[in-house]
Order: C-alpha cells, then structure tokens, then sequence
C-alpha cells in the first residue's frame, strides 16, 4: 500500500511539474499591421503568414503565445532589454546577434525599390547606386535591414543625404502620394498589397532593384530565451514544413504558387 502510495504522488509531482512547465512557457510575440505577414482580420483575430507560423510551432511546442502591438523600431529595443521574447521577419545582422538568436530561415520576399511613376521616368534607376549625384529623394524604413549593398552605400554621404528614415511604411506611400519622396524600399509582397489597397496601384511602381534577398529568420531575445529553445524551435518548424502545414498556412495569404523549397513564392 506504501509503494502504490508512493508511486500515485510521484505521478502527481510529475504531472504537476508538466503543468508548471507548460504555464511557465508564455512567450510575448510582436505583431503589426503588416499584411500579409501579420495583421488584424474582420473578425478581430490577428493573423497573417508570421502569425500563424508562430501560432502553429510554439502551440506544438506546449508554449501559450502573448502577442504584442508595437512598429519594429521600438520592437528591436524591446527585443534587446529581454520585455519582447520573439520578433518574427528579422534578417541577421552582426549588431543584433549581441542580444538576438536567430531561427532558420522561415520566408523569403525581397526587399525592392518602389518608385513614383513620375521618378521612374526622370531618373530611370538600375541600382541604388544610381542614385548618387541624383536630387532622388528615397525612404527607407527605420531599423529595418536592407542589406550589405545598402550599407556599404550608406557610407557614402551622397547617398546617404538621399535618405529619409520612415517610422511607418503606409505613411511613406502616402508621402509618395504627395511628392514629398521619390521612392521607398519596402518587401516586395508587402508594397504591392498595401498599394492595392491604398489605390495607389497607378501611382508607384516596383522596379527591378532587389536591394536585399535574404530570407526572414524569426528573432529571440537572448535575455528572455535560451538557445535550446531556438534549437527545438527549428525542430518543430522542420516538422511543419516536412508535413504539408507550412504550404497550407503560406498559400492562404499569397497570390502565387507556394514552393517550400523557396519559403515563398515559386
């Protein structure tokens, strides 16, 4: 009676522990209006391609999810002071691997140059360098990563004089809109949806300047997170591409095939 005793409060201590451990993994995640990566549907649920890659691995792994409001500037402080645990679409960069672990790649779209009709056929660009010796006035969104190309350029304070760093990219269509910049580097994906939206489908056009390629890995914060979990993170995600979820959880927001090789469109 003593051992059956025993053993009924040892499965007690470990479901116990279960809970506990399952409770202890809340996991606060950046969202923004940024379709089709995330955003907030008709029905008020957030969703989007990066919300529900997030909400599919960290659900399969027994962790509850805190989304959290915030544009990206003040996301990659908030990621840095350990008060945001994951930042989905982030590039690797040197500066940010002091206080990031970084995913697997997880999508890919493009950054490119969208310009002003008006600007396209006044400057007709073919690289950013083009720019240089130009009165071009180009938006650039601040603390997004555009690149080794794009920083190499910023040293030059020509092109750099160019620049105007933007907090909000619907805005900087806006100010397109206006005349105030000629043009803006923005996701692919992103800009032409926000411009077909916007109705200023007519009125900007993407050239064919990929200024950065390099697929979006999701950010952790070394504070808050250790590197096992990124290690059982890239698991899980491995599973979820292997298994047919990734395609259906892409397709849904994407207007084009979707290749899992490529993590986007074919």
């Amino acid at each position: 009676m003593g051992a059956l005793r025993a053993l009924v409060f040892t499965a007690v201590l470990a479901c116990c522990g279960c809970v506990a451990q399952a409770q202890a993994c809340v996991k606060t995640v950046r969202w923004f209006d940024d379709a089709p990566y995330s955003f907030r549907g008709a029905d008020g649920v957030i969703q989007g391609i990066s919300v529900d890659l997030a909400r599919t691995v960290l659900t399969q792994m027994g962790c509850q999810l805190k989304w959290v409001e915030m544009p990206w500037a003040r996301a990659l402080l908030e990621l840095e002071q350990g008060r945001l645990d994951i930042l989905p679409g982030a590039l690797r960069k040197p500066e940010r691997e002091a206080f990031a672990h970084f995913s697997r790649p997880v999508n890919r779209s493009p950054n490119v140059l969208f310009v002003h009709v008006s600007a396209a056929e006044k400057y007709r660009p073919t690289q950013l360098s083009d720019l240089i010796g130009t009165d071009f006035r180009l938006g650039t969104q601040i603390g997004v990563s555009y690149g080794a190309e794009f920083d190499a350029l910023m040293k030059n304070p020509d092109f750099k004089s160019r620049v105007t760093p933007l907090t909000l990219r619907r805005g900087a269509w806006q100010m397109m809109e206006k005349n105030r910049i000629d043009g803006l580097i923005a996701d692919e994906m992103t800009g032409l949806l926000e411009l077909q939206q916007l109705g200023l489908s007519h009125l900007v056009a993407k050239t064919r300047i990929v200024v950065s390629g390099e697929p979006a890995l999701i950010a952790f914060s070394k504070k808050s997170v250790d590197a096992n979990f990124v290690h059982r993170f890239n698991t899980a995600f491995n599973a979820v591409l292997e298994d047919g979820r990734y395609k259906d959880i892409v397709q849904k927001y994407l207007p084009c095939p979707v290749s899992v090789e490529k993590l986007g469109c074919k």
